[in-house]
């Protein structure tokens, strides 16, 4: 059985292939980028031991992005549950409403360093597009941003805020016109601009490189939240349990990095679309089998013929047929455990938190406290569930209102 190594982080447990467990990961890209993929791995390697680099992303994650993001108990929640003690990293207060400004941050700076004056990502919510559009900004950068069709008429709040930053939305309209759709759009355009241009791609997948940023960036949230843990409870609590939406995957891998080699539970919580419909993006929850999708190897939501298969689900930041290679090798070794929830579950998940709690949580989040309400009364009082709140609801305004009929702020 594979195991995960104490002492090594995670996104460097791979072979010389860029495997993780032999299994997942890997880069599957066609010849024309191997040398921006070769060129842009030598960099980060050299630049995440660069204590000027180091000193300067820290400077912006405070300053910026407005770290460390508040870790506080859901009262009423609890109370109203019984149970588990609940918990909420508030990471959807940093700049911009949501994790994705990690990694944006970093790979603007990245781009500065490369010398690139272009910088291009995909998006699904809106959220990674909406914070590659705000640190290009200021970091004065000209950006372009590829966007499945659907996902623009369904997350308007974050296309306006892309817009207003100045930045170029490229509308994508083959396929299913949602996330997968547009990472592969703005693989293509980086293939034919890599010598102008530098690519962020918004989640823990793709070649080895983007995963590895990506989980490298966001890996701020848990180096806050084991602060924030051991000043609450004296140490890291006998029962503790980290819930987390897994879409792509890049909020679990920033939530969980620094608790890898602790007792702590790691679930995550799938996105298993409307109640009625056999449609989901949830592939480790639906034993979905390995194949290929944007450069890696993972399990992915595919067809008897082994093509890529339509996924569902109410939220943008979720609709993803693959999983990061990342999660995958976590499954396989038993660190992490995967569920899902259905888009009713989502949305009274976010009615009930948003009643009861001073947080607003979008929907992506939503899944994983409907998790937590699920379990919450089957535990015991010393048990304590901590949900990454990952992204503010603003961005599903609408999508909520037409709903439930209301929208709660």
């Amino acid at each position: 059985m594979m195991k995960i190594k104490k002492g090594v982080q995670l996104i460097d447990q791979h072979d010389k292939n860029y495997m993780y467990g032999g299994k997942f990961g890997g880069n599957f890209i066609p010849e024309t980028l191997k040398k921006p993929i070769d060129d842009l791995t030598k960099l980060f390697f050299k630049l995440r031991k660069d204590k000027k680099f180091l000193k300067e992303r820290d400077y912006h994650f405070k300053n910026y992005i407005g770290t460390p993001t508040p870790f506080i108990k859901l009262e009423n929640l609890t109370d109203h549950l019984g149970g588990a003690q609940i918990y909420a990293k508030v990471v959807s207060e940093a700049n911009g409403g949501a994790h994705k400004i990690y990694n944006a941050t970093v790979h603007c700076l990245i781009a500065k360093r490369a010398g690139k004056k272009y910088i291009v990502g995909d998006t699904g919510a809106g959220y990674a597009g909406k914070m590659l559009s705000m640190a290009a900004k200021k970091f004065g950068l000209k950006c372009k941003i590829f966007m499945g069709a659907k996902d623009i008429k369904r997350q308007r709040p974050n296309v306006q805020a892309i817009k207003k930053n100045g930045a170029q939305i490229v509308p994508v309209t083959t396929g299913s016109q949602t996330l997968v759709d547009a990472v592969s759009e703005c693989m293509r355009y980086w293939v034919s601009n890599c010598d102008t241009t530098h690519m962020c791609v918004g989640s823990t997948v793709g070649p080895n490189i983007f995963i590895k940023i990506c989980a490298w960036s966001t890996a701020q949230i848990s180096r806050e939240l084991m602060v924030q843990v051991k000043e609450e409870f004296g140490k890291i609590p006998n029962k503790l349990k980290l819930l987390n939406c897994v879409g792509g995957g890049s909020s679990a891998m920033g939530f969980w990095n620094e608790f890898m080699n602790t007792n702590a539970e790691f679930i995550g919580i799938e996105a298993g679309g409307p109640r009625k419909s056999k449609l989901h993006a949830a592939p480790l929850t639906n034993g979905s089998k390995i194949g290929i999708l944007h450069g890696a190897a993972q399990y992915v939501v595919q067809d008897k013929e082994g093509q890529i298969s339509p996924t569902e689900s109410i939220s943008a930041g979720l609709d993803y047929p693959g999983i990061s290679p990342l999660h995958c090798f976590l499954k396989d070794t038993k660190r992490a455990s995967y569920v899902s929830a259905t888009d009713e579950e989502a949305l009274n998940a976010y009615k009930l938190v948003s009643k009861l709690e001073n947080i607003s949580p979008s929907l992506e989040p939503s899944h994983a406290f409907a998790h937590a309400i699920s379990i919450s009364p089957k535990l015991k009082k010393s048990d304590v569930i901590i949900v990454n709140s990952c992204g503010d609801s603003l961005k599903d305004k609408d999508i909520i209102k037409s709903k439930l009929g209301t929208y709660i702020r």
